[in-house]
């Protein structure tokens, strides 16, 4: 789905990760990442624009499964702390745990930024290391190439083009673009 969003929109836009390695009850990773947007949009949080899947190993140990991940701008009213529970709330409808750090999961939703909002304490938004990560920055950059960083102004391009984390991270050629 290409942005329909203008740099106006971009500066209002909540962007939100999704991701899985493992998939659940599900045929698929794929399967599961689909009905979870159809989760988000009925709590709320409808694409408005979505990237193309892309894959990625699994960090820190790659011989766990691999990872899926997407992200999608949403326009909505809620603010970040209520998009924040409406995402725990999915991830917890399709099995998602939270035991071990950085272990396989059925789901995880991410609030990347929204809009030009600033917040550290209990909700921080931006995400505090969606920069470094190009399974994040590179979905993104597809969709909205000049999405600005709310803290640091740079590009959603620039920063998937320096994006250390997950470097081997790439639209995924067997999943058709969303």
């Amino acid at each position: 789905m290409k942005n329909q969003f203008d740099q106006n929109g971009l500066d209002q836009a909540v962007v939100v990760a999704l991701g899985c390695s493992l998939p659940g009850s599900y045929a698929s990773r794929e399967a599961l990442l689909e009905a979870a947007l159809d989760a988000l949009a009925s709590e709320g949080l409808a694409a408005a624009a979505r990237s193309s899947w892309w894959t990625s190993a699994a960090w820190p140990d790659p011989a766990a499964p691999a990872y899926l991940n997407g992200v999608v701008l949403v326009e909505t009213a809620l603010s970040p702390s209520e998009v924040l529970t409406v995402l725990h709330r999915v991830e917890t409808r399709f099995g998602r745990t939270r035991i071990e750090p950085n272990a396989p999961r059925t789901l995880d939703l991410d609030l990347i930024a929204h809009g030009r909002t600033v917040l550290e304490g209990a909700v921080v938004v931006p995400h505090p290391r969606a920069h470094e990560r190009l399974f994040v920055m590179g979905p993104l950059a597809e969709i909205a190439p000049d999405w600005r960083h709310p803290v640091s102004g740079r590009t959603a391009a620039d920063l998937a083009a320096t994006a250390g984390v997950g470097a081997d991270a790439t639209p995924s050629p067997d999943i058709a673009k969303l």
